[in-house]
């Protein structure tokens, strides 16, 4: 009879807690994606079973009391060369996080859970997972390493405070190493956190080598080479339970060091809503599900709004509100949220999308720009670029074709010089001014700049940009 009781219970908790749902609605293709995350396969649809999962255990609710109690919330992530550890840290952050009571282990298993990712053995897509300290509670994103998905670094990267650079200590720096902090620097991180890792493999004249790299990469790229902390350890160690200093030591140095090194983002929580789509997909039963890290403003339940980009305008209205698998009535600036919307098909829905308040936003094809060429020496181009230069931009979370023509009659520009164009976009997208933008032609970044000005969107004949007439 206790057990009954107690079952029971159960489901009336369920009922009341997992989004409005009685319990015979739950389903395996509903717990999925960032809302319930990933069912494990084989484990049994019991109350135990799903409250466990949805995070309100001991350690996720000691993690979400501590956050609510008034800590910081920061963004952080991990960047750097392939199967240089990135993955392998974060899981380590959450496991010596948990042993503190803030946060639940996530396994390396669970951050590259999709099926390419696994048969490949490596990162493609950007995952969010949570961990606090008794300062802060940190959202952190681990971006994948391969040159072949840099556009999902790129969206990784714009959503972060600050960033952890994993380098090998058996490679030291490489070309994606150089890439993503360029890249970084770019999107507008200002902080960098070395982690060398695999240091239980190389002896100690390898370790000094590796970090005078380091603090000459980072100075050449604008960071601050000497003053950026430099922890050496190994995350598989830590993973491993070894209490060494390059095992779990290492790995509370780091978060020590996010907590006093990294200063408390300012975020505005004022202006209307702004949130970049990283990702979308449909909850059976509830409808369309849009995630991504709110820029500035505050989202409720109920709130009107837009989704804007690549020429649509959708109207719609938000419906529950979810962070890190918790329903909230609201969402702030700086965290990564779940927005149900209403009367929108998935279908309708693309990464790098905006979703705001109503009217607060428009789209356009057509920007004035300030534009930096890099040199060859920075990865650049080594000939002249010419108006009519056709190339991908990416911009947040989004990336489309875009034409740069030069104005003022300037006719060509010199790798390694400045200059002010104009941006034909192929498709209409929220572009702000001040929002920043990178070219990349053939896999590599030829150059950065900053929206000035939004101007009147153009036509564009038969969706081919090389036949538009600028007047």
């Amino acid at each position: 009879m206790k057990s009954l009781l107690i079952f029971f219970r159960g489901l009336m908790f369920l009922k009341t807690t997992v989004t409005g749902l009685s319990f015979r609605t739950i389903s395996r293709e509903y717990i999925t994606h960032s809302f319930l995350g990933k069912w494990p396969q084989g484990s049994a649809l019991t109350t135990a079973n799903v409250t466990s999962h949805l995070g309100f255990g001991r350690f996720g609710d000691i993690c979400r009391k501590h956050y609510s109690e008034g800590s910081h919330h920061c963004n952080v992530g991990t960047i750097g060369h392939i199967d240089h550890g990135k993955t392998t840290l974060t899981a380590a952050l959450t496991r010596i996080s948990e042993m503190n009571g803030f946060a639940k282990f996530v396994s390396y298993e669970e951050i590259d859970k999709a099926p390419e990712e696994r048969s490949r053995g490596i990162t493609i897509n950007a995952t969010h997972v949570e961990y606090s300290t008794k300062l802060r509670h940190y959202a952190h994103t681990d971006c994948p390493g391969h040159a072949d998905f840099i556009k999902n670094m790129i969206s990784g990267t714009s959503q972060m405070d600050a960033a952890v650079l994993v380098v090998a200590a058996t490679d030291g720096v490489m070309p994606q190493t150089r890439e993503h902090l360029l890249l970084a620097k770019q999107v507008g991180v200002e902080k960098i956190i070395v982690f060398i890792n695999k240091a239980d493999v190389v002896d100690e004249e390898i370790k000094e080598l590796v970090e005078i790299e380091i603090r000459e990469l980072l100075s050449d790229f604008g960071f601050d080479g000497i003053e950026t902390p430099v922890i050496i350890g190994s995350a598989l160690l830590a993973l491993k339970g070894d209490t060494s200093e390059l095992g779990e030591q290492s790995i509370k140095k780091l978060l020590n060091v996010f907590d006093s090194y990294i200063p408390n983002p300012t975020r505005d929580y004022t202006s209307p809503f702004l949130l970049p789509v990283d990702n979308a997909f449909t909850v059976p039963g509830r409808g369309t599900v849009v995630t991504g890290t709110v820029v500035k403003g505050t989202l409720r339940r109920n709130d009107d709004a837009d989704l804007l980009g690549y020429d649509k305008n959708i109207k719609t209205t938000l419906g529950d509100l979810h962070v890190f698998k918790k329903s909230v009535a609201k969402a702030v600036a700086g965290e990564n949220v779940g927005a149900l919307l209403r009367g929108v098909r998935v279908q309708s829905v693309q990464k790098g999308m905006v979703l705001c308040a109503s009217n607060s936003a428009i789209i356009s094809n057509c920007f004035l720009a300030k534009v930096y060429f890099l040199s060859a020496s920075e990865g650049g181009r080594k000939k002249p670029v010419t108006s009519k230069y056709i190339q991908q931009l990416f911009s947040k979370t989004w990336n489309v074709a875009c034409r740069i023509d030069f104005i003022d009659g300037v006719s060509m520009v010199m790798p390694g010089e400045h200059a002010t164009v104009s941006l034909t976009l192929m498709k209409k997208m929220v572009f702000d001014p001040g929002q920043s933008f990178t070219v990349r032609e053939n896999n590599r970044t030829v150059a950065t700049g900053i929206v000035i000005e939004v101007k009147p969107s153009v036509r564009i004949p038969k969706s081919n940009l090389s036949k538009v007439i600028h007047e």
